[in-house]
């Protein structure tokens, strides 16, 4: 058996959008060394300052190296029947499948890690980065941070393996049906192996037990397999901190949708950034202004004020608005769409406000409308529950949204008989309302 032991250097931290700039092999025989590869690449992009500061190596450097393309052959015949291993061996393999993927190879191989290989062979050590590996175990790196270097230094590590490897780790990692070398280096196989086919939310966490990164899925295992495996979803700096995975059934969709969107705004995890944030959303509020008249207007979202329907934008709430506006005959200067000083509102001109505005209507006809649009909208957006599948045959979900509100949601035996949404709040935990679960319902139907 052979194995190419691999190291490279880039312009960036994931595959998809960044560049090789030096890559090294050692091919190995189980024994020793029986070939070798070492090469600068031309990214044809900037390498950033900060990684020049890393690796030592510049653009002047990579200016008149060869294009990837132009040595790929040559490092494809060279790892050709070879097992692929790496320290962090997803990080190297995904950036040199993606490198000979646009070249036109389609390069595949079986890999080993010699992060997990460490932790299973030799355990007990406080880190296994390698610097520090290589400091404990008394390997001296020529080079740190420069391929040739650093896969120098691997090669000695994984030769201490090979020589202490009592229970045949490296065979079974390189084993077809292994998923040694996908799981993170950090995650225990056992924990990944335990995870449920169940639809549900789940949570990444960190060395200190932060969470820092939550989803939710159909088939919690797969999609979690998804992560490790896809070349966009592996975003590798990521995975890297991944040392324990937790996860809560939910049984619905649905409910998986609304406790991630609320459990990502309570823990705020670093890796989550579309959700969040609550962020400004726009309501449509009802009012008795001064003059009795009824008026609907929009409004930011406020803890003390309950909406009469909430919306993810301004746009959203204006255009609403102007439906009533037209179907009921609202009066756009009520409806703080007109801000005209004086004078009627320009519907009226065009004979579409019977003159509220402007004492041409009588104030209690007006507010009939009003209060009209408004039950439109209840009956609407009102009262609802809604009821999908529990976490298991016996029980049942159900979501609850009142006055259009989203109040939470709660599982409940099948044969509980649930008649309105009274009878329901005593089922559900409460969750807050915000513009994401208001998308998420709209969505949901």
């Amino acid at each position: 058996m052979k194995f190419a032991i691999v190291d490279i250097e880039t312009t960036g931290g994931t595959s998809y959008n960044s560049k090789i700039t030096e890559v090294a092999v050692f091919i190995h025989d189980g024994k020793q060394i029986i070939d070798e590869f070492h090469s600068l690449v031309n990214p044809e992009t900037e390498i950033p300052r900060f990684i020049t500061g890393l690796t030592g190596i510049t653009n002047e450097m990579v200016e008149n190296a060869p294009l990837f393309s132009e040595i790929a052959e040559e490092l494809f015949q060279k790892t050709d029947d070879c097992v692929f291993v790496a320290h962090n061996v997803n990080f190297d393999y995904s950036f040199l499948r993606q490198e000979f993927k646009e070249a036109g190879f389609d390069f595949k191989r079986k890999k080993a890690c010699t992060v997990r290989l460490s932790r299973a062979i030799i355990p007990g050590f406080p880190s296994y980065s390698l610097g520090n590996l290589c400091s404990n175990l008394g390997i001296n790196i020529t080079g740190r941070h420069r391929a040739k270097g650093d896969a120098a230094a691997t090669v000695k590590l994984f030769e201490i393996l090979l020589a202490n490897d009592n229970d045949d780790h490296i065979l079974k990692a390189i084993n077809v049906r292994s998923k040694e070398a996908t799981i993170p280096p950090n995650l225990n196989k056992d924990i990944f192996e335990s995870l449920p086919d169940e639809t549900g939310v789940y949570y990444f966490s960190n060395a200190e037990g932060k969470i820092i990164y939550i989803g939710k899925a159909i088939n919690i295992k797969q999609r979690i397999y998804q992560h490790f495996t896809s070349a966009k979803g592996a975003k590798l700096p990521f995975l890297n901190e991944v040392h324990d995975i937790t996860y809560t059934l939910t049984g619905s969709e649905l409910v998986a949708l609304l406790l991630e969107s609320d459990e990502i705004k309570k823990y705020f995890p670093k890796y989550n950034k579309a959700q969040r944030l609550t962020g400004k959303f726009f309501c449509l509020y009802d009012y008795v202004d001064q003059m009795d008249i009824h008026r609907l207007v929009i409004g930011k979202k406020a803890n003390n004020l309950s909406p009469v329907m909430l919306f993810n934008s301004f746009d959203a709430v204006r255009s609403y608005l102007f439906q009533l506006m037209d179907q009921f005959e609202l009066c756009p200067k009520c409806c703080g769409i007109d801000t005209t000083a004086a004078g009627p509102c320009y519907a009226f001109k065009e004979e579409k406000c019977k003159g509220v505005c402007c004492n041409k209507e009588d104030v209690l006809d007006y507010n009939e409308r009003v209060e009209a649009a408004i039950q439109f909208i209840k009956s609407e957006n009102g009262d609802k529950i809604i009821i999908d599948k529990g976490r298991h045959r016996d029980e049942k979900c159900i979501v609850v949204i009142q006055d259009g509100n989203y109040k939470g949601f709660g599982f409940v035996s099948n044969d509980v008989q649930i008649m309105n949404v009274n009878e329901a709040m005593e089922y559900i935990t409460y969750y807050q309302d915000n513009s994401d679960v208001q998308r998420i319902l709209r969505q949901w139907g």
